[in-house]
This record gives C-alpha cells, sequence and structure tokens, in this order.
C-alpha cells in the first residue's frame, strides 16, 4: 500500500507518497488557488492523479490522508476555524470523497505534524506529545499512544486561544486577536507577535530575523525582547504540562527555527510547572515544515 499525504497550506499545496517504512516515493509542491474553493478540490485531485500515474499504482492501491487548516466540525461535517477563509463552512470531506471516489481522512494540520513527528521523528516512542505549529499563528495537536487525539469538539490541542498564563501588568490588556478575543497566547508566541513586540519598543517594524540577529550582535534591546518571548513560551507551555504532562514537546513553524529556545525555556520552565523535576523533553521537528504532509500520509495508521 502506497499512503499519500495532503498539506493543504494557505500559499501552497504539497503531496507526499511513502512506502510501508516511511520512505518517501514522491514529493510535489503547487501554488494554492487563492479564494477558491472549487479550484482548490481539483488542484488536489490532480496532484493525487499525477502522483498515481507517475507510481504507476491504481487507486486501490493507495491511502489518502489531508491535512487541513481548520477542523471538521461535528456538528455540521463542514470545515471551521480555517484561515483560509474559503474553506469555512464548505463540506470538504464529502466533496473530496465524491471527487476521488475513494473514502480519505481529513485531519488538522498541526494535528498532522504531531502524528508525523510521533510516529517516526523526534517523538518516536513516547507516549504523549504536544506537536505545537507557530508562525503566524499558533496552533497544536495531541498524539496518545500514536493517535490523534482529537476531542468531543475537534478542537484539541488548541491552546493558543487561551490566555497568557501568570500574566505581568503589562500583558493584563493583551493584544487584539482574530478569534475576538483579547490576550490570547497567539497574539504573543505567533511571528506577529514577536514584531509587534518590537514595535511597541521603538515604533519601527523589524521582521522576525533581523531582530533575532540584532540580539545576536549584541543589540539589548532585541535581546530583552527574545528573553521576553522566551519566558512567554515558558508559561505558555507550562500550562500545558501541567495539564497534559506530555513526555515530549516538538516546535514546528518558522518560529521553532530560533535554536536558542530548546535550551533556555526548559531552562525557564521549571518556575511554572507544578512538579519538583521536568521531564518533558523539548525538541525541533524531524522534518521541519514536511511534517505536516508526513502525518497526513499517516492517518490511516492512527
Amino acid at each position: 500500500m502506497v499512503r499519500i499525504g495532503i498539506d493543504l497550506g494557505g500559499t501552497k499545496i504539497e503531496i507526499i507518497a511513502l512506502d510501508e517504512k516511511g520512505g518517501i516515493l514522491l514529493r510535489e509542491r503547487l501554488l494554492t488557488p487563492q479564494g477558491d474553493y472549487k479550484k482548490t478540490l481539483i488542484s488536489i485531485a490532480t496532484l493525487i492523479e499525477n502522483a498515481e500515474t507517475s507510481l504507476a499504482v491504481s487507486r486501490s492501491a493507495v491511502s489518502i490522508g489531508l491535512a487541513t487548516p481548520g477542523a471538521i466540525s461535528k456538528k455540521t461535517g463542514l470545515l471551521k476555524n480555517s484561515n483560509s477563509a474559503c474553506l469555512n463552512d464548505q463540506p470538504i470531506l464529502q466533496d473530496l470523497e465524491n471527487l476521488l471516489a475513494k473514502a480519505i481522512r481529513i485531519n488538522n494540520d498541526a494535528n498532522c505534524f504531531a502524528l508525523s513527528e510521533a510516529t517516526d521523528g523526534n517523538a518516536m516512542g513516547a507516549n504523549i506529545v504536544f506537536g505545537v505549529i507557530i508562525g503566524t499563528g499558533t496552533g497544536a495537536g495531541i498524539v496518545v499512544e500514536g493517535s490523534v487525539l482529537s476531542g468531543v469538539n475537534s478542537i484539541s490541542g488548541e491552546w493558543g486561544h487561551n490566555p497568557m498564563p501568570w500574566p505581568n501588568k503589562n500583558e493584563l490588556t493583551g493584544h487584539h486577536c482574530y478569534c475576538g478575543k483579547t490576550g490570547c497566547i497567539e497574539t504573543f508566541l505567533s511571528a506577529p507577535g514577536l514584531v509587534m513586540d518590537y514595535k511597541l519598543q521603538t515604533g519601527e517594524e523589524l521582521d522576525v530575523i533581523d531582530i533575532i540577529k540584532l540580539s545576536e550582535q549584541g543589540n539589548s534591546l532585541c535581546e530583552t525582547i527574545i528573553q521576553r518571548y522566551e519566558d512567554r513560551m515558558a508559561r505558555s507551555l507550562a500550562s500545558v504540562i501541567n495539564i497534559l504532562d506530555p513526555d515530549v514537546i516538538v516546535l514546528g513553524g518558522g518560529m521553532s527555527n530560533i535554536s536558542r529556545l530548546y535550551t533556555n525555556v526548559p531552562r525557564l520552565w521549571g518556575e511554572y510547572v507544578f512538579s519538583d523535576q521536568v521531564q518533558t523533553r523539548l525538541v525541533p521537528p524531524k522534518y521541519g515544515d514536511s511534517s505536516g504532509v508526513r502525518g497526513a500520509a499517516w492517518l490511516w495508521n492512527n
């Protein structure tokens, strides 16, 4: 059986085909049609058909999994909570199954990220895995004993829309979040959140990479901003550890490339975790931005 995974992102659609041991047989990307639901479906179907032709396999010899932003509502069967607005309130699972004439599995992209790392990534063999994606937003997925924990409301892992734990006086009012609330973790830990912190201090806008570079060059303001970010991440992940007590937390997304986080955040979170020791490991992703698409391919093992 060939496992096909699709990662449906806001800017790109990626397909991967894996053999039984997780070896890559095929991988391809194309741009996501912007704001067009029907063209997005056709693009996904075309990628799958081309992969089957290239690999010389029939549809009956493949399994197909899809990672999406958002999740399928158990109430309506429609996609919800997607930052790609054209996908919301659409019967994407039903439409794709009709288009492909085959059963497929769909799960949130953060869940697929966590599943990938728990299956054969840097959290392989761990009993409980919390997989975090921090980029333009902040999401997460949970895998317990090799299976995705979706939850009764299909929102397991949505830690980014909880308030910042143990806030200081400057964090109490918080920033506005697209979800309609203020002070969400996402508004502090996402890449735009870090950029916002710099802008509040200087009145100027600088991207994350430049802020990191300046801190490395000895800029005291940028170093203070990065240290504040690390403390905020430590508090946010400590609240997860206090509830879920995961063996491993895997960071993904663009912010996972900040290498100092893996040393400094665990050093800080002990102050907030309700335990005399913290054995939870914080690790980078083995497969980088390919973890989501690999997790989609592994959904039929779930």
